[in-house]
């Protein structure tokens, strides 16, 4: 058995948990392979709408094995207030979650850290959700930072040391007042500790590769999108992981070789959360209408997202990135209003015309776009691609043919049943 990955092709915020959610039936092991709880997935069903920020999206399904793997990073708090909304619902989550022993700890001074980091940048802020996750992972490359198999052996001195470390550099850098948050913070987060405690820690690594040893179909859950990839995104306003297909083997502890379809999520418009550039993004009034349409804000933070024009030049170098062998469409339904919809296909720089994705973007690249007429009529009721306008189904055959990739899945909703699987000859 293989290894099959879904992840987000553009700046994120592309559907991920919907689409996990929706394929989850044909799998048995569900898993998150990076990032932490910036990553708001949304779900959507029996008119409850459900946001999970650590916790795989395949955990509302029965008889499901879920698994948070190596190369996330785990807020206790964040994580126990997860938990109890999802006991709630009357779901056994103790039995069917997994956690590996060597996924690291935000730890509350890194919420810290990370306020103090982007405080001091001013104007050149990235635009972190100061959750800590960056100087988490910053430890963690640094190979001072604590795994979730810690809390089980003289935690307490190996937290203190490393906290101690961290008010230096809150003190003596930022010159960050930090006292009184951090008592605040602390409490929570012992407390959380002890409920993260009464889960299943595993080598999880040892977990996945069994089930595909046994003939389990296991699905590989990305956060962010490939355009945030610490390596390959629009640096350095990206995240601290690698969102890429890549990940998944780092993340999980499984082999290349291991990897089976990778199906790359897109929005057929395009958004952005914080700072970084953005070739298509539009700050008129068809921006406006994208974000009002699409209902464009986060599921974690509440922030409102720039929104643009589908951009090819970043979609195709995703794909290469990835190895994409899938395309899956989300809310074209957005766009049904639109008389003219236009997608970049190039970028100008410079007065000169180019077609890859370049290793830097500016205020100076200018993008190039093509016209496509608009279907001008309501998609979020359809249920069979045959019922498709024929303007949306020249949409998909102009981005099919440019991308050279099949898409294989149309979501014309938030609700599960709003989802057409295509029939490709």
């Amino acid at each position: 058995m293989k290894v099959d990955v879904l992840l987000g092709l553009q700046w994120g915020d592309e559907g991920k948990g919907k689409i996990v959610d929706v394929l989850t039936p044909k799998y048995d092991v569900i898993s998150r392979f990076q990032g932490g709880p910036n990553a708001g997935h949304t779900l959507e069903f029996n008119n409850i709408k459900h946001v999970l920020h650590t916790i795989p999206s395949g955990i509302f399904r029965e008889n499901k094995i879920n698994v948070i793997g190596n190369g996330v990073v785990i807020d206790p708090v964040v994580f126990s207030q997860e938990i109890d909304e999802i006991e709630k619902l009357g779901i056994d989550i103790r039995s069917s979650l997994y956690i590996s022993k060597k996924a690291h700890l935000i730890l509350p001074t890194h919420r810290l850290l990370d306020a103090a980091s982007e405080n001091a940048k001013g104007a050149t802020k990235i635009g972190s959700t100061l959750r800590g996750i960056g100087p988490t992972y910053r430890d963690k490359i640094g190979r001072d930072g604590l795994r979730v198999g810690d809390i089980f052996s003289n935690f307490k001195e190996k937290y203190d040391l490393r906290v101690a470390q961290h008010k230096l550099t809150l003190e003596r850098l930022y010159q960050y007042d930090y006292a009184e948050q951090l008592l605040n913070y602390e409490k929570e987060w012992f407390e959380a500790i002890e409920v993260l405690k009464k889960f299943q820690i595993v080598d999880t690594e040892h977990l996945i590769n069994k089930s595909l040893q046994e003939g389990k179909s296991v699905i590989a859950e990305g956060a962010q999108g490939t355009m945030l990839d610490v390596d390959f995104g629009s640096y350095p306003f990206v995240t601290s992981s690698n969102t890429i297909c890549a990940g998944a083997c780092t993340g999980l502890g499984i082999a290349p070789t291991k990897i089976g379809k990778v199906f790359g999520i897109f929005k057929a418009y395009c958004t952005r959360v914080g700072m970084g550039p953005f070739p298509t993004e539009l700050l008129d009034e068809v921006g406006q209408k994208l974000r009002e349409a699409g209902n464009e804000f986060g599921a974690t933070t509440g922030r409102s997202r720039r929104c643009g024009w589908l951009d090819l030049v970043a979609l195709k170098y995703s794909i290469m990135i990835n190895g994409a062998t899938d395309l899956i469409m989300m809310k074209p339904d957005v766009l049904d209003d639109f008389d003219t919809i236009r997608v970049c296909v190039a970028y100008k720089i410079n007065g000169e015309e180019i077609t890859e994705f370049p290793s830097e973007l500016d205020e100076k690249v200018e993008p190039v776009y093509v016209e496509l007429p608009g279907w001008k009529t309501s998609l979020c009721k359809i249920t069979h691609q045959d019922e498709f306008p024929e303007e949306f189904n020249n949409y998909i055959n102009f981005i099919e043919e440019q991308t050279e990739v099949p898409i294989s899945i149309v979501s014309v909703g938030p609700n599960r049943c709003q989802t057409i699987e295509i029939e490709n000859d």
